[in-house]
C-alpha cells in the first residue's frame, strides 16, 4: 500500500445519501421560496457543509434561512434514511480488505456527526468505524473546500499529509484535499471527472478501489 491512511469521505462514498439528500434539500428550500431542483442542490450544495447552504441563500438573496433550518432538515433527511438509505456498492468490501491489511483508514465528512451516525447504524458501516475513526466538520472551524478537516484527521490519526490519500465525490472534497496537500481518488460514479479537477486519480466502481490502493 502506497498510503499509511486512507480519509474517506461519507456521503455519497461509504453511503448512497446524496441522492435522498439533495432531494430533499431542493425540496425544503424551494418550499421557503428559494426554487431549487435537484440538479442545482447536486451542482451548488453537495459535499457542503450546513454553513454554507445559510451562506449561499444569503449571499443569493440577502435573506436568511429559518432559525430551525438545519433541525427541520435533519430531520427529513433521517427518516428518509431509515426508509431509504443503502451503503455505496463496493464499499464494505473496501473496508474489510484494508481491515485485513492492517491499512488504517477514517472517515471525514461535511456531515454532522449525528448524520454520520446515523447512516451507518442504518447501512451496517459502524462496526467499521469507532469513534477514533469519524471526523465531522463540527471538528474545525471551517468545512470543505478549507483543508482544516482533512488535515485534523490527518493529525489525530498520527499521519502526516502527504502519506494519505482522500476519497471524495465533490468538487468541494478534491480542492479541499489538494489544499491539504493530500492525494485524492476522484468517485465519478455520481459527478463526472470534469467536475473532480484536480484529483490524482479517477474511479467510478467502489468495488475497484482497493485495487487501485495496492
Amino acid at each position: 500500500m502506497r498510503y499509511e491512511l486512507v480519509i474517506f469521505d461519507n456521503d455519497g462514498v461509504l453511503v448512497d445519501s446524496e441522492p435522498i439528500s439533495n432531494r430533499l434539500l431542493a425540496a425544503y428550500l424551494t418550499e421557503l421560496g428559494h426554487p431549487t431542483s435537484y440538479e442545482d442542490s447536486i451542482r451548488d450544495y453537495m459535499g457542503s457543509a450546513m454553513h454554507r447552504i445559510h451562506d449561499l441563500i444569503r449571499e443569493r438573496t440577502g435573506q436568511r434561512l429559518p432559525e430551525g433550518f438545519d433541525d427541520v432538515f435533519h430531520g427529513r433527511v433521517f427518516a428518509a434514511f431509515e426508509r431509504e438509505l443503502e451503503p455505496v456498492a463496493g464499499a464494505l468490501g473496501v473496508l474489510e480488505k484494508l481491515a485485513a491489511d492492517g491499512v488504517s483508514y477514517c472517515v471525514a465528512s461535511s456531515g454532522s456527526h449525528e448524520r454520520i451516525r446515523v447512516g451507518h447504524r442504518k447501512t451496517g458501516l459502524d462496526r467499521w468505524f469507532d469513534e477514533g475513526r469519524i471526523f465531522s466538520s463540527q471538528d474545525v472551524g471551517r468545512g470543505k473546500p478549507a483543508p482544516d478537516l482533512f488535515l485534523y484527521a490527518a493529525e489525530r490519526m498520527g499521519v502526516a499529509p502527504e502519506r494519505c490519500v482522500v476519497i471524495e465525490d465533490s468538487p468541494l472534497g478534491v480542492q479541499a484535499a489538494v489544499a491539504a496537500g493530500m492525494d485524492v481518488y476522484g468517485f465519478t460514479a455520481m459527478t463526472p471527472a470534469e467536475r473532480l479537477a484536480g484529483a490524482t486519480q479517477f474511479f467510478s466502481d467502489m468495488g475497484e478501489l482497493a485495487d487501485l490502493l495496492a
